[in-house]
């Protein structure tokens, strides 16, 4: 193993890729595909926007915790960012943050794949594919997956969500989403797929949204 410490990892990741942000899913879909950790069992739910994106996780894994159809005790999975006091807490199964260890050994996996495949990861990407390794070798009923940024290049849209989420939409990282929020709802409905289903819990949604919706002919509830 490359390291032994998480944070020797997350010091070493840090200056690994050249740039801090480095918004696309080219070179993260290669390492994913290289990791099999495109599709998942369990059902995998995506959370864009630009307000209440944490607080719309938290709020759902409460909820699907609790006992509900067959699933008498639901396991379900968070990934989310930042953290306030260890990287850890991005990362949570059943409730607890990933254990250090598991979560050095799937950082491994993906360095091995990174040098396998030739391809240079971001920080945000490669932790994101660390937690889709540990997701892909845990028994999961949910898997909660928030944006980082934006949502169209966001490196957890390389997993085809079973649904949508985008919260309140406002302006937010020009330089890399637009200056408008039109242009911005675009990037955030990145995270649709046709036919998918979809909660839009925007007040006021933007018109580019709506339209995207439609012609995805999305299942969607107006929240």
């Amino acid at each position: 193993m490359r390291f032994s410490t998480l944070n020797a990892w997350l010091n070493w990741l840090e200056q690994l890729h050249p740039v801090e942000i480095d918004l696309g899913l080219d070179r993260v879909l290669v390492a994913a595909k290289h990791l099999n950790v495109l599709s998942f069992s369990a059902t995998v739910i995506t959370v864009a926007g630009t307000n209440g994106k944490g607080s719309t996780v938290a709020a759902l894994q409460a909820l699907l915790s609790q006992p509900h159809s067959n699933k008498p005790s639901p396991r379900v999975a968070t990934y989310t960012s930042p953290h306030l006091v260890s990287f850890t807490e991005r990362i949570t199964l059943a409730g607890l943050p990933v254990d250090e260890d598991v979560l050095c050994q799937a950082l491994e996996r993906v360095d091995q794949a990174r040098i396998s495949t030739s391809v240079s990861l971001s920080y945000f990407e490669f932790t994101t594919l660390a937690a889709l390794v540990i997701f892909a070798q845990s028994p999961l009923d949910y898997i909660l997956l928030e944006v980082g940024l934006g949502g169209r290049l966001d490196a957890v849209n390389v997993v085809d969500a079973d649904v949508a989420v985008i919260t309140q939409i406002d302006i937010d990282h020009e330089f890399w989403l637009g200056s408008d929020r039109e242009v911005i709802a675009l990037e955030k409905a990145g995270i649709l797929r046709a036919n998918q289903m979809a909660v839009i819990a925007d007040s006021d949604p933007p018109l580019s949204l709506q339209n995207r919706v439609d012609s995805l002919a999305c299942q969607v509830c107006w929240a």
